[in-house]
């Protein structure tokens, strides 16, 4: 079976109250559908509770996970751990309002699966959740 690679898509604001089941989401994907390599992103409560999990399966589970940025870390924007990031190719290039757009087509290109928390029909996480149905990519919906 082919490594697979997952990323997530959540809103800002996702209660702790899902955390559980984004942890039990993970290991089924780990466990049962050879899932090896995840892409997160760096902005509000969903990414920082995925990346979260991760780490801490990673201690347990063969897998690898970046985080993914938006924008290159500035003494404003300093990240704490710059550990396990990557910065897509091209991204430089792009208007900083349209930065999370680029980065988050970029996980979706890399990506064979998405897991999401979307509750509303509007938004960054509701537009890529349904782009990356659009573009026939499994989707997990917490």
């Amino acid at each position: 079976m082919k490594e697979q690679t997952v990323t997530f898509f959540g809103h800002r604001d996702t209660p702790k109250e899902i955390d559980p089941t984004l942890r039990s989401t993970l290991i089924d994907l780990i466990e049962n559908k050879n899932v090896t390599v995840f892409y997160v992103g760096n902005n509000g409560n969903f990414d920082t509770m995925v990346r979260r999990q991760l780490e801490d399966l990673s201690q347990t589970y063969p897998i690898t996970y970046s985080v993914v940025l938006a924008y290159l870390p500035t003494e404003k924007n300093k990240y704490d751990n710059l550990t396990n990031t990557i910065y897509p190719e091209g991204l430089e290039n792009v208007p900083k309002r349209f930065a999370i757009s680029y980065r988050n087509k970029w996980m979706i290109q890399q990506a064979d699966t998405v897991v999401s928390y979307v509750i509303r029909t509007y938004g960054g996480a509701a537009k890529f959740k349904e782009l990356a149905e659009r573009l026939d990519k499994t989707v997990f919906e917490l």
